[in-house]
């Protein structure tokens, strides 16, 4: 397994002949020595007799998993390093540093920021032209067989097309990127908040997210491609952040300014921001999409970068589309990015119109609540029969695009035929590239309006919704129809070990909910049905998603339309209050289901009941500066910890004293260069000549060195290595008595991996025990203290219920 964080003791028990309060010490503290080996000569022996663990004290382990589902893949998981590790050569660096290195560092960061929005531009294009052309030429095909009167050939084709394509998505991510898999808006949300995975944001999975995204979108199944160009935009940014890829040997050393998860997680916040914008063409919204969906930290600088990340993409994918525009695409052609309009040239509202708007905010919330609750359940299923292997997962996608074949192509032949409307210009109304080939069996003056909607892409089918403003076009059978399949065709299609979308089935299913709204009550109303339907997206979204501000400015881009701004606002408001007296929002259940530790930015109310010697475990393992390379190597291949107090002791001071933090990465560091002292002595050499900053560089997301991989001779072993010059001396710290409420404060806010914890008495050892982000969450808490179940906050907090989120 990959290493994982430190989860530590508390001071123990009261030892009942010296009257000290007995630590979790390592066996390298001399704190507790025998008597007889004060003098501080260094003597072997005596050194072998102190290392061992003190057995009062709590012994248990910190118990929660280390490990969550990355795609439809188990993975390993490890926390980030945001903390600046101040150590000897970190401050030798600082200090080297000119006027001219900060330059080339800021103006890296926008160069970087320039790269992320042109790449992401260019990656959401891709992904538009390739649906666009693989969809069109799908539906071309079988609407040429419609109109021969071929229907049983053209089945075959739309079934079997639909098939390939969703095995081509299914097989990709199977065997070659799990982790590509779903939106990947869980993983970046995640990751931003402080957890990392292997291959999260690996150079197979962005081909792979690009390429099984154009497949399953094609494929006819309902889901988008909004969440995988977030996760797309993602690991752009991350692979530019580290420099490129060196398993596949496209590195850069001119971004190693970019080693560290501080930078990395800012440059990936902005991809993921470009991603909304590539996909919606709203550049805003990606900003605040950021912002208020995906991110845990956020600043007025990263909000400035954010938005020129966004308005690049705008730029980029402008001229892109004007090149399409000269017919040099393909298919690709108006619907190839979205763009909605709205066909009122003036929208007007009075009071009257209040109450069905109301009405579809409350709806609204209800079933964006009853869509998570679904989709839970479903996802649950699904992940119940992906542990059964590969093949199961090929089965479950092979069942689901056939269901949804059958469904699109089948359905439409239960509506009846309609007359083409007089005041139309062309012979049917039709929405796709082929003409009207939707007429089924009808007559050449008629038309099928079930068919219009399912027998084509999801971004047409939602184009129509909102443009077309009577009642002429559809039968209230036939959109009542169509919302029921697209509601839960949208929740099996999503879990498939594929990548896909939520945010397009969802504005989808809500626009076609607020049209049958209108139709229902539009006669007590001057708004216009198409209106209805952008309402009903905005619906829709804030019960599902829970976003608002962000929600209503990408509604606002994609319809181009200001003057719905109050409307789409309130909307949003009471969607979002009631469906929060139900359930969470889609991605904290998706985080929380997929088992990421993620640090809610409130405080439990139980915390504030705790200290943070109430969770601390054991056994804490600690070093002393000058340290046995064997006991070094013992430790890190017997345990999976990343972080380790460094204690002084005599003759290195006056009496135990904490010096810092090292940490696992350092360690391997050293042991790798191997530059180690014959005896327990303080090293004359100058670390900063030794080692360069750049030996000490974060690696790739999800990457790490192994122990195992160093080897070592019995001499080596039985050397010492200094480590006073790597080790950070100003941790982060708290005192035992704190509050587990705001130790959990200043480990979010400040975005720390590691929390040392002091005793409160000084005739204790100088560390009591380090607390990780495993140690806040729920389980760990009140699987310690089973009391707190009982308490009064169980039924407000655990019951999902917004008053939490208002009071706390």
């Amino acid at each position: 397994m990959a290493p994982r964080d430190q989860s530590c003791g508390d001071g123990g028990e009261v030892d009942p002949e010296g009257g000290i309060e007995a630590p979790l010490l390592s066996s390298g503290s001399s704190f507790f020595q025998d008597p007889a080996h004060e003098d501080g000569d260094g003597d072997e022996e005596a050194r072998r007799r102190r290392r061992r663990f003190l057995l009062a004290g709590r012994s248990q382990s910190n118990t929660t998993s280390q490990v969550a589902l990355v795609g439809v893949g188990v993975c390993p998981i490890e926390s980030l390093d945001y903390e600046l590790i101040e150590n000897e050569v970190f401050k030798q660096d600082w200090r080297a540093r000119g006027r001219g290195h900060i330059l080339r560092y800021v103006a890296l960061k926008w160069a970087l920021c320039f790269l992320v929005g042109v790449l992401s531009a260019a990656a959401g294009f891709v992904a538009n032209l390739g649906v666009e052309n693989v969809a069109g030429a799908k539906f071309v095909v079988t609407s040429n067989l419609m109109l021969a009167g071929r229907y049983g050939t053209a089945f075959a084709v739309f079934l079997v097309s639909n098939f390939a394509l969703t095995m081509l998505a299914t097989v990709l991510t199977v065997y070659v990127a799990p982790a590509a898999a779903g939106s990947g808006i869980p993983e970046v949300k995640a990751y931003l908040n402080g957890v990392d995975a292997p291959d999260i944001f690996s150079l197979k999975t962005l081909v792979v997210k690009i390429v099984g995204c154009i497949a399953a979108v094609s494929s006819s199944l309902h889901v988008g491609k909004a969440g995988p160009l977030v996760h797309t935009g993602a690991c752009i940014a991350s692979i530019l952040g580290q420099g490129g890829s060196s398993k596949y040997h496209l590195t850069f050393k001119w971004l190693r300014y970019f080693k560290n998860d501080r930078d990395r997680r800012d440059l990936v916040t902005c991809g993921a921001g470009a991603g909304i914008a590539a996909a919606f063409r709203a550049p805003v919204g990606g900003v605040l999409f950021a912002l208020e969906a995906v991110s845990s930290w956020w600043r007025s600088a990263l909000l400035w970068r954010a938005f020129f990340t966004t308005a690049m993409v705008a730029v980029v994918l402008r001229a892109l589309i004007d090149f399409c525009k000269s017919d040099k695409c393909g298919l690709f052609g108006k619907g190839g990015l979205i763009m909605f309009d709205v066909t009122s040239d003036y929208i007007t509202y009075h009071l009257v119109d209040l109450p069905p708007v109301i009405t579809l905010g409350v709806l609204g919330g209800v079933l964006g609540s009853l869509h998570n609750f679904f989709l839970d359940k479903v996802l649950r299923l699904y992940n119940f029969i992906n542990k059964k292997g590969q093949k199961y997962k090929l089965l479950l996608a092979a069942v689901v695009t056939i269901c949804t074949s059958c469904c699109l192509f089948g359905l439409p032949w239960i509506a009846s035929c309609k007359p083409c409307p007089s005041d139309t210009e062309e012979a049917c109304p039709s929405i796709g590239r082929s003409g009207n080939f939707k007429k089924y069996q009808c007559a050449m003056n008629e038309y099928n309006d079930l068919a219009s909607l399912f027998f084509n892409t999801n971004d047409d089918t939602i184009r129509n919704l909102y443009s077309a403003g009577t009642d002429d076009e559809f039968h209230i059978s036939s959109i009542l129809v169509f919302f029921f399949t697209s509601y839960f065709l949208g929740i099996f299609s999503y879990g498939l070990a594929l990548p896909s979308g939520l945010f397009v089935p969802v504005i989808l299913t809500g626009a076609t909910y607020g049209r049958l709204v209108g139709m229902l009550i539009g006669s007590q109303s001057t708004l216009d049905h198409g209106l209805f339907a952008v309402l009903g997206s905005a619906a829709l979204l804030g019960g599902s998603m829970r976003m608002t501000v962000s929600v209503c400015v990408v509604i606002l881009e994609l319809t181009n339309n200001l003057l719905m701004l109050p409307l789409v606002m309130l909307v949003l408001l009471i969607s979002k209050t009631v469906a929060d007296a139900f359930n969470a929002n889609i991605y904290d259940l998706l985080v929380k289901l997929k088992g990421f530790p993620y640090l809610e930015g409130h405080v439990e109310p139980y915390m504030r009941q705790l200290s943070v010697s109430d969770v601390v475990t054991g056994p804490l393992q600690a070093f002393n500066g000058i340290e046995k390379v064997g006991h070094i190597v013992h430790v890190l291949r017997t345990t999976g910890h990343n972080g380790f107090p460094v204690v002084d002791e005599p003759p290195f001071s006056d009496s135990p004293v904490l010096f810092g933090l090292v940490l696992r990465a350092h360690l391997l560091v050293l042991l790798r260069k191997k530059d180690f002292i014959p005896n327990c002595s303080a090293s004359a050499l100058d670390a900063s000549k030794q080692f360069l900053p750049h030996d000490f560089a974060k690696p790739g997301s999800g990457k790490h060195d192994r122990i195992e991989e160093i080897e070592f001779s019995a001499e080596e072993l039985e050397m010492f290595v200094d480590l006073h010059p790597f080790t950070n001396t100003s941790p982060y710290t708290v005192v035992e008595t704190m509050s587990l409420a705001k130790a959990h404060v200043l480990f979010r806010e400040v975005g720390l991996r590691h929390l040392l914890v002091l005793p409160k008495s000084s005739k204790r050892a100088p560390v009591v025990g380090i607390l990780t982000r495993h140690d806040f969450m729920p389980e760990h808490i009140l699987g310690l203290h089973p009391f707190l179940f009982k308490t009064r906050w169980k039924k407000v907090r655990f019951g999902k219920s917004a008053f939490t989120n208002l009071v706390f």
